[in-house]
């Protein structure tokens, strides 16, 4: 099941605001009990970032097909990646 706009509105607003380092994954999965989202540093993604935020970078990911991969398409976006960025403070 994809990603509506209201789900993709919600996630980055949730994104924009916190600035703890596992707040957001937490918060989006008591929110979104049924979509997968996976945190990994960012420096293990290639892919350029659907928007980035202070702490992480968002990554969509189309679970569509047999093989999972990454999209720009929020359309096509059945899964999301959290890809946290070492920021200096």
């Amino acid at each position: 099941m994809a990603l509506t706009a209201e789900e993709l509105i919600e996630i980055e607003r949730l994104l924009a605001v916190d600035d703890a380092d596992t707040g957001p994954f937490v918060e989006l999965r008591r929110r979104f009990p049924r979509l997968a989202c996976v945190r990994c540093d960012a420096s293990d993604v290639t892919d350029p970032p659907f928007r980035q935020f202070p702490s992480f970078d968002l990554h969509l990911l189309d679970g569509s097909d047999h093989c999972v991969q990454i999209t720009a398409d929020p359309k096509r976006a059945t899964a999301i990646v959290l890809a946290k960025r070492n920021t200096v403070g």
